[in-house]
C-alpha cells in the first residue's frame, strides 16, 4: 500500500480579521475540512503530527512566519510538501511597482508602515517557499473570495485592491517541484454559494481528494486532481476559472485516495465516456527514427497505445512514399488530436523536434488548447519552452506502468485550455 509519511502540510484559514472586514464563516469551514480529510488514515493519509492547522486568531503573522520555517527545518528532499490557504489576500501599486500580500488575522492596512509591517508580502513568502528543501510542493490558494478589504484610516495609505495577481503565482512557482493551485483568475472572486458548506473551489476539492479524481497507484495527483476540479468549478460558476502554475518535471503526490485503496480504475481506456473526435488520428508519435530510440518507440510505446484503442500516426505507417518529411510531419500534426514527443538526448539533437512541436504549439495556441504533451524517456536537457511544460517520466522503471497509463488516460481525453 502507498504511503504518505514523509508528506507535510500547512493548512490556514482566516475569516475573522481584527482590523479587516470578514470572511465568510465557510473559509473556516473550508480550511478544517481539508485538515480532517488528510489526517484521516482511511482517506487522505498524512501522519496527523506532520499536519498544522491555522485558524482565525492562531494564523498571526508570528505563526505563519513559524509554520513556514518549521516546514523548512522537518521536510527533505524527497518530501510532499501542501500549503492550503483561504484568507484575504491583496495588492498593491507602489513607487517600486506593484506589491502583493497574504493578510494574517493580525494584518494592519491602517497605514503604508503598518501594513508592511503586519502582512506577508509576496516576496517574503517566495523566499520561504524557497527554504524549503522538498522537491515536492503544492500552495492552494482559495483567496480572492467577493467583498472589499476595508478602507485604510490613512487617506495616505495605500489602496488595496482585493485579490491576487497572476504575477504573484508566477513568481511562486519559480524553482524546481512548485505547483501553485489557485482557485480562480486574478480577475474573478472565488465564490461561495449561499447556504453552501463549502467554498464552491473547496468543495470540489475535497470531492476530488475523497475518491472523485483518478488515483493510479492509490494516490491522487496533483494534475488528475486538477483536471477533476478545474471544469467542475466553471460548471457550477461560469465566472470562476481555476488556474495551475508549475514547475515540475513529473506530477505532484497530493493525497492518499481512501486511505491508499482508490481504484485506478478511471484511467483505463475502456471505463471512458466515449467521445467525438474530429480529428483522423488520436496523437502523432514525434521521434528519433533510429535507435535505440526507434525500437523503443515501435515494440513498446506503440503496442501499448495501440492495445488502448487509440488511432496512433506514425511516421513509418502513415507518412506518404515519395512525400516531404517536412509536409508529412505538418500533415500529421494537424490531423492528430495530440502530439507526442519522445524526449532522449538524440531527440533533441535531431533538429525535426523544434519543427513539429512548434506546429503543435501554434495549432494548440490558435485554438487556446494543449496539443503538445511530451514524455521523458531519457535524461535529457530540453531547451526553456519544452521545460516550461510538465512532462510525463519515463525513466523510473518503478513507476513505469502508473505512468504509462497516466499517459493512455491523458491521450483519451479532450485537449484542455491552454
Amino acid at each position: 500500500m502507498p504511503s504518505l509519511d514523509n508528506a507535510h502540510a500547512l493548512i490556514v484559514g482566516i475569516a475573522n480579521y481584527q482590523r479587516i472586514n470578514p470572511l465568510p464563516p465557510t473559509v473556516l469551514k473550508d480550511a478544517q475540512d481539508i485538515y480532517n480529510l488528510l489526517v484521516r488514515p482511511d482517506q487522505g493519509g498524512y501522519v496527523s503530527n506532520n499536519v498544522q492547522l491555522l485558524l482565525d486568531e492562531h494564523a498571526t503573522l508570528a505563526a505563519l512566519r513559524q509554520q513556514l520555517s518549521d516546514l523548512a527545518q522537518r521536510s527533505n528532499a524527497d518530501s510532499t510538501v501542501l500549503i492550503y490557504i483561504s484568507s484575504h489576500g491583496g495588492s498593491a501599486e507602489t513607487r517600486d511597482g506593484l506589491r502583493t500580500y497574504l493578510l494574517p488575522v493580525d494584518a494592519d492596512l491602517s497605514s503604508n508602515s503598518t501594513l508592511d509591517q503586519t502582512a506577508l508580502s509576496g516576496g517574503e513568502f517566495t523566499n520561504a517557499l524557497r527554504r524549503i528543501p522538498a522537491r515536492k510542493v503544492l500552495v492552494i490558494f482559495d483567496c480572492c473570495h467577493a467583498g472589499g478589504l476595508g478602507q485604510p484610516k490613512d487617506a495616505r495609505a495605500r489602496v488595496i485592491k482585493s485579490g491576487l495577481p497572476a504575477s504573484y503565482y508566477d513568481q511562486l512557482k519559480m524553482g524546481r517541484g512548485r505547483v501553485i493551485l489557485a482557485s480562480s483568475r486574478s480577475d474573478e472572486s472565488s465564490f461561495i454559494q449561499p447556504g453552501a458548506g463549502n467554498s464552491v473551489f473547496t468543495e470540489h476539492l475535497l470531492a476530488g481528494l475523497r475518491g472523485g479524481a483518478p488515483a493510479p497507484g492509490g494516490i491522487v495527483w496533483v494534475l488528475d486532481l486538477f483536471k477533476y476540479v478545474q471544469p467542475r468549478v466553471t460548471a457550477a460558476q461560469p465566472n470562476q476559472h481555476p488556474i495551475l502554475k508549475a514547475e515540475i518535471e513529473q506530477d505532484l503526490p497530493v493525497a492518499l485516495s481512501l486511505g491508499g485503496k482508490g481504484a485506478a480504475a478511471p484511467l483505463q481506456p475502456a471505463a471512458l465516456p466515449p467521445r467525438a473526435n474530429p480529428f483522423t488520428y488520436d496523437v502523432f508519435v514525434s521521434y528519433f527514427d533510429q535507435d535505440p530510440d526507434k525500437t523503443w518507440v515501435r515494440k513498446t510505446l506503440l503496442p501499448r497505445l495501440v492495445a488502448a484503442g487509440l488511432k496512433v500516426c506514425i511516421d513509418y505507417l502513415c507518412f506518404r512514399l515519395g512525400a516531404a518529411k517536412v509536409e508529412e510531419m505538418a500533415r500529421a500534426v494537424e490531423q492528430s488530436h495530440y502530439t507526442l514527443a519522445v524526449l532522449t538526448p538524440n531527440y533533441l539533437n535531431s533538429g525535426f523536434d523544434e519543427f513539429e512541436n512548434i506546429l503543435a504549439e501554434t495549432l494548440g495556441r490558435e485554438k487556446k488548447q494543449r496539443r503538445l504533451l511530451s514524455l521523458l524517456r531519457e535524461d535529457c536537457q530540453p531547451n526553456l519552452r519544452m521545460r516550461a511544460r510538465v512532462w510525463l517520466d519515463l525513466t523510473d522503471d518503478e513507476q513505469f506502468e502508473m505512468n504509462m497509463e497516466r499517459l493512455l488516460y491523458e491521450l483519451h481525453q479532450p485537449a484542455a485550455a491552454d
